[in-house]
């Protein structure tokens, strides 16, 4: 349940307008000092009127490794890989998606959409001119950066997909849908409540349920989502870290949204798809078995049976849940150093 303070505060947050009119919010600097493991300078680029936060760590002229997360998370979630692959010598760029982390947060829930979050990223890497990336993406990162991926492989060099995949749904046969009316509903409990509420269903109905939560819980906390989807467990600094971006309820606006993303996605991936069964660059997956939707077998031979240049690489499953990045970041970066270093852009490399 929501604490009183999280509602009644809202009304004491600035509500800042871009010069389209667009109403959002962002999260005051002192939210972000002193976290746990998170000893990044901020860097910043304005698309609408609107700032996009990313880590920049590791040389200017180092290969650029981007790195990609999915929701309720933040680039705080790769707080593990971002020194190990910056001491190797690679420029890493872990963005917070619009409405996350230390970027700006639209607070209307319509203003998060899968094309607007496509796009917004995209016009990211545009705004960098970021070259011969190597991605790391995990959950709705990969939704959304295969899937440019897909649209622009000429700006990848490399792919390292970990928990991911990019849905192509026949139209008209989407499962999911949204309440006509959203509401907030105080009787909505926790986070482990839900899950225990989702044990034995099937993938359509438990991510039916998620959506419906995320966007009516009065007090949708990251920290206990992560907590539940991974096999470590969080210290109290660390949860602290993952729910600094989000004050209140009127900072949440996009992780109450991301899962509903999902209802608006048909046949639109279908030409990103197509041009990833003719992807020939090194494409690596590292999965975690403990995630049985996006970490399981089935979703990863999908990626690897039909992308070519995901033949003869290294592929491999980790007793990891969801997050994986939380539970085996260290390992995770380390091996994408050896696959930078085993697969070089030229001979000369």
């Amino acid at each position: 349940m929501a604490q009183p303070s999280d509602i009644a505060s809202d009304s004491e947050v600035t509500i800042l307008r871009t010069d389209a009119g667009l109403e959002f919010v962002r999260t005051p600097d002192e939210r972000f000092e002193g976290l746990f493991e998170y000893p990044f300078e901020p860097n910043y680029v304005t698309i609408d009127g609107l700032r996009m936060h990313y880590v920049d760590e590791g040389p200017a002229d180092g290969e650029v490794v981007l790195l990609l997360h999915g929701e309720p998370s933040w680039s705080y979630l790769y707080r593990k890989m971002i020194p190990i692959l910056a001491d190797a010598g690679h420029r890493v760029i872990a963005l917070d998606m619009m409405g996350m982390g230390r970027s700006d947060k639209p607070i209307d829930l319509s203003v998060h959409t899968y094309a607007q979050e496509i796009d917004w990223v995209t016009r990211f890497i545009e705004a960098l001119d970021l070259q011969e990336i190597t991605l790391f993406c995990q959950d709705w990162g990969s939704l959304i950066g295969l899937r440019i991926v897909g649209d622009h492989p000429e700006l990848f060099a490399r792919v390292v997909a970990a928990n991911a995949r990019l849905p192509v749904i026949p139209p008209g046969f989407n499962p999911f849908t949204v309440p006509e009316v959203i509401e907030i509903d105080p009787a909505k409990g926790g986070f482990a409540e839900l899950r225990a509420s989702m044990l034995g269903l099937a993938q359509p109905e438990a991510f039916q349920l998620w959506i419906e939560y995320s966007l009516t819980a009065p007090n949708l906390t990251p920290s206990e989502v992560i907590e539940e989807l991974t096999a470590n467990t969080l210290s109290a600094e660390e949860r602290a870290g993952y729910d600094a971006p989000y004050p209140s309820l009127i900072y949440k606006a996009a992780i109450r949204a991301f899962p509903s993303m999902i209802v608006a996605v048909e046949d639109e991936n279908a030409p990103a798809w197509a041009a990833l069964q003719a992807y020939e660059k090194p494409f690596l997956t590292l999965f975690g078995r403990l995630d049985q939707n996006l970490g399981s077998e089935e979703t990863q031979k999908l990626l690897t049976e039909n992308i070519p240049g995901a033949r003869g690489q290294p592929h491999d499953q980790f007793q990891a849940h969801h997050f994986i990045q939380e539970d085996i970041g260290e390992i995770l970066a380390e091996r994408v150093n050896a696959f930078i270093a085993d697969n070089p852009t030229s001979p000369s490399q």
